[in-house]
């Protein structure tokens, strides 16, 4: 592997220790008071068999579904993991610990071992060791949405059950609980709560909220014609439908659904269907038409969509407010946008050579990992991952080479 280096600051890094430190010195103090002596041996956020850190804990998990190689590439060390090859995968997605290697017949479920707990007015950041964790059933069509106490694997058919997040944290796939009745779309756990869409017949979906065993508590009577597409923000819940998303809040216990609509009639080969952002951020990019030359922004805080033309769109992401469109075009070019003017403010040279069809190709088409300071490009045919500084013109941070086809990636430790 081959790796042009980069040098993260020092002060934010001791400055996120410090922030870290302070952050649960209170917590820590009450824990350790006289009124509560027995947690006094166990520091605040403390996890078992875990290193805790003072910077985000990046890794990446890549996939070549030709040989069914997978490996795991450690962005703080640079070093790669070969982890068990997977024959048969065709899809790669992640809730930002756990790496879920989608085949014909099952889901491989992979402990990345990085991973954040975001505790509000601060963060915590660790780094274990990588493990399966076992095999999922559900073929093409399953959908996993997981969230801080629990992981729901949706099948194509609609019928969903509810994995204990604690039995992963284990390395066990550990019993489900079932859902009754089956649903419009992936059941998406919030708020200590599950959001899901329902069907009565020919209907519109309707957005239901059920507790963790599926009852349901609440009905915000929103409809959802043709769902497609879901994405967790930190404004709420956002389900993509055919007049534009749904926006489902919790505030107090009050569950309500807001409809943003696109303002202007949308043909359904060029809607939203496949939200990409940075993982809590409130800005959320579609490719607004399969290689089309347009990509759709939804900044969920002002309830708006903007239609941004580019070149023929491959893949597409965001950091959100104040940062580029990344867009990696037909030209193998990754290019950038203001997302407020729609100009175009910076592109690299050409970085892939082979560039497959955007979602009509056979093979997986390359996508764009973002997280708070770089962005994270696959190129399968050159066997490499480009690391890209899109604050500074997009600039070329790091290149690793690889010795497998990386056409499935997913960052986590986010």
């Amino acid at each position: 592997m081959s790796v042009r280096s980069r040098t993260r600051p020092l002060v934010p890094a001791l400055l996120s220790a410090a922030l870290l430190t302070a952050g649960c010195a209170g917590q820590e103090d009450a824990e350790s008071s006289p009124e509560n002596p027995s947690s006094s041996a166990t520091p605040h956020g403390y996890v078992e068999g875990a290193t805790e850190a003072a910077e985000q804990q990046s890794r990446l998990l890549l996939g070549d579904p030709g040989t069914g190689d997978t490996r795991v590439l450690d962005l703080i060390t640079g070093k790669i993991q070969d982890t068990p090859r997977r024959a048969g995968v065709t899809e790669l997605t992640t809730d930002g610990r756990f790496g879920y290697f989608h085949g014909a017949d099952g889901t491989h479920v992979l402990d990345s071992g990085a991973w954040t707990v975001d505790h509000g007015d601060h963060v915590h950041y660790y780094r274990a060791k990588i493990q399966a964790v076992g095999e999922l059933p559900g073929g093409p069509g399953t959908s996993i949405r997981s969230d801080a106490g629990a992981t729901v694997v949706t099948a194509a058919d609609g019928k969903a059950g509810v994995h204990s997040r604690a039995d992963l944290e284990k390395g066990t796939l550990g019993t489900p609980a079932r859902l009754p009745g089956t649903y419009a779309g992936p059941v998406v756990p919030y708020a200590e709560h599950l959001i899901a869409l329902t069907r009565d017949g020919d209907a519109p979906a309707k957005v239901a909220v059920l507790d963790r065993s599926g009852k349901r508590v609440a009905a915000p009577g929103s409809e959802c014609e043709d769902p497609r597409g879901d994405a967790v923000t930190r404004r709420g819940v956002v389900l993509g439908c055919a007049d534009g998303a749904l926006l489902v809040r919790e505030d107090d216990g009050t569950f309500t659904a807001e409809k943003i609509a696109y303002g202007e009639d949308v043909p359904k080969e060029e809607r939203a269907a496949q939200f990409r952002h940075r993982p809590d951020s409130s800005t959320l990019t579609a490719a607004a038409a399969a290689g089309g030359n347009a990509v759709w922004v939804l900044d969920v805080t002002k309830r708006a969509w903007t239609r941004l033309e580019t070149g023929p769109v491959v893949a597409a992401n965001t950091a959100g407010e104040g940062s580029p469109l990344l867009v990696l075009e037909n030209d193998g070019a990754l290019h950038g946008y203001d997302m407020t003017t729609g100009k175009e403010t910076a592109v690299t040279q050409p970085l892939l050579t082979d560039v497959p069809e955007a979602a009509t190709g056979e093979a997986p088409a390359p996508v764009i990992e973002v997280d708070r300071s770089r962005a994270y490009l696959n190129d399968p045919a050159g066997r490499r991952v480009y690391e890209i500084d899109y604050n500074d013109a997009l600039r070329v941070a790091r290149t690793f080479d690889l010795d497998v086809r990386p056409s499935l990636m997913a960052e986590t430790g986010r």
